[in-house]
């Protein structure tokens, strides 16, 4: 995802350096072109040669160094970064960045750069809370600079509290997310549910489905890569909740009815990923769960809760995209027209869950986009890429 994309990672004197290799093994993983600055202080924790080894590159440390091609060192990577990221980000570089000072070959670099900068602080607690560090972020914050917030624990040196360099997993998501695509969709709300409900049967028992929120959590971070305000109403799932977005959290059918009617008139693009458990007991088995406790009669009858497509499609906000997902084991095309004509809506991706790949607890999904003038099938891909080729199709047709 960051084919032909150059980071200029900077790598400081603090423990937390050692988890700098994972995230440059990471990002040259993701197709990046991987340049690492190192202080000096930071060659006395983690050699240069380990970062060499992972990035095929050579680490630049010294600005003075004459085995250098004879240019400009600093300057030629500045003209090449898409993006900086310094982590872990010491007290005393973050002093540095904030008021221009450029005295090794990290800063005078990236004093030199004017693509995006993001960086990841790691210190003691004191030294984080410290008025004066804290002054520093606003600084740099002020200039256009991204501060990834540190996690809190224990640290190195023995102190409880906030001031960890964040895992590498998460800062790769901070790059993919200022890297991995054009923001095409700037300006745009969007709205995605994702994830199964739930629908007590009684204290202990519920209706529910296979429902991972895998395809639904793709989209929402795939919109929020290409600058959209994103909105995640989410089932009860096993996924990490994803930065750069709302995420509210409901449980049953009526929940997620009542959190996507109630933001409905201010987005401007809404897809129902989620795979809704839409029924519940019926009003008369519902008293007689109460009566009865965990002992309710699962045969008594059930009724369906409100039709959050359908609600929305007589609901139209002017210029709003709808868009639904359908789940098939057999005729799937005309079964998903049927719904996208009885529903109102613009787009319904649908997959037929005998096909291999599709559907629900895997990392693929084959889907087919079905519109009012035709259908378009796609061919089996990541969700994450399915994410991005949905958002395409949305934004070719408003």
């Amino acid at each position: 995802m960051l084919k032909g994309k150059t980071v200029l990672l900077g790598v400081t004197g603090g423990i937390a350096c050692y988890k700098s290799a994972n995230l440059a093994s990471a990002l040259v993983k993701q197709g990046a072109n991987v340049q690492v600055l190192m202080t000096k202080n930071a060659t006395e924790f983690i050699g240069p040669h380990t970062f060499e080894s992972l990035t095929g590159n050579r680490v630049s440390v010294d600005t003075f160094d004459r085995n250098y091609q004879f240019q400009v060192e600093h300057i030629a990577l500045a003209d090449q970064a898409d993006l900086v990221l310094v982590a872990p980000a010491t007290a005393n570089v973050l002093a540095k960045l904030a008021h221009g000072l450029a005295d090794d070959m990290l800063t005078t670099t990236i004093l030199a750069c004017n693509c995006p900068k993001i960086a990841a602080p790691a210190m003691n607690t004191k030294m984080y809370e410290n008025p004066v560090t804290q002054d520093n972020l606003d600084i740099l914050r002020k200039y256009g600079w991204e501060i990834v917030e540190p996690a809190s624990g224990r640290l190195a040196c023995g102190a409880v509290g906030k001031g960890k360099m964040p895992e590498p997993e998460d800062l790769l998501e901070t790059v993919l997310h200022a890297l991995s695509h054009e923001k095409d969709m700037t300006g745009l709300k969007v709205l995605v549910t994702a994830g199964p409900t739930r629908e007590a049967l009684d204290p202990v028992r519920y209706l529910t489905n296979h429902s991972t929120g895998k395809m639904g959590y793709a989209i929402a971070k795939a919109a929020a890569a290409r600058g959209a305000s994103v909105t995640l109403v989410s089932g009860p799932v096993n996924l990490k909740k994803p930065p750069y977005m709302e995420v509210v959290d409901i449980v049953s059918a009526q929940d997620m009815f009542d959190a996507v009617t109630s933001r409905a008139p201010d987005q401007d693009i809404i897809i129902k990923a989620a795979a809704v458990a839409d029924y519940r007991p019926a009003t008369v088995a519902e008293d007689k769960i109460k009566k009865s406790g965990t002992d309710a009669d699962l045969s008594l009858p059930l009724a369906r809760t409100s039709d959050i497509l359908a609600w929305l499609g007589e609901h139209r906000a002017p210029g709003q995209f709808l868009c639904g997902f359908s789940m098939e084991t057999r005729d799937m095309v005309e079964n998903s027209r049927k719904k996208l004509e009885k529903k109102h809506i613009d787009l319904i991706a649908a997959n037929n869950l005998k096909q291999e790949g599709a559907g629900f607890g895997v990392d693929t999904n084959l889907l087919t986009l079905i519109a009012a003038d035709g259908a378009k099938e796609l061919p089996l891909m990541s969700k994450e890429e399915a994410a991005h080729a949905l958002l395409d199709e949305i934004m070719s047709r408003r």
